[in-house]
């Protein structure tokens, strides 16, 4: 990690400091998906960020208790991202991006929840710090989802 700058035609970043990277996301990018691919070029082993910017497509969803399932919400408007903040973490041989949203409407009003798809327009800033030590995730039978799963201490 450090200093380097990693290199894609998709996908701009550049050192932000210690173990940190700015990913500066253009017109048509889908965030998730490139943030899963920088977590494979770069060589991290798990990592957190945060970010803003706007998007113009999005799925967000909401997870449901009841039917242990993530109920889709469209997002098919031009819209602000307040806030992005989640996780990457170890996924089987790859990564998984846990990421949560919350989107501001033009008319103030927002709309918020796990991220499954978002189209960047017109740019989107994310801050992503990287983790040490390698996290994964084990599918927990009570809720069906495959939550982090912490190295033993030592």
């Amino acid at each position: 990690m450090g200093a380097s700058l990693i290199y894609d035609p998709a996908m701009r970043s550049t050192s932000a400091g210690p173990d940190a990277f700015l990913l500066v996301f253009d017109t048509g990018d889908e965030i998730v998906e490139t943030l899963r691919r920088f977590a494979t070029s770069s060589g991290i082993q798990s990592a957190h960020f945060q970010g803003i910017g706007g998007l113009h497509h999005a799925t967000i969803a909401y997870w449901n208790w009841d039917t242990k399932q993530y109920e889709d919400i469209a997002v098919d408007e031009q819209v602000e991202v307040m806030s992005i903040l989640g996780n990457i973490t170890r996924a089987g041989d790859g990564f998984k991006v846990h990421a949560h949203v919350v989107l501001g409407r033009r008319d103030g009003s927002t709309i918020g929840g796990h991220l499954k798809q978002g189209f960047v327009r017109p740019t989107a800033e994310v801050v992503v710090t990287a983790i040490p030590t390698a996290i994964s995730r084990e599918r927990d039978p009570k809720t069906e989802l495959e939550l982090i799963k912490l190295p033993p201490s030592s």
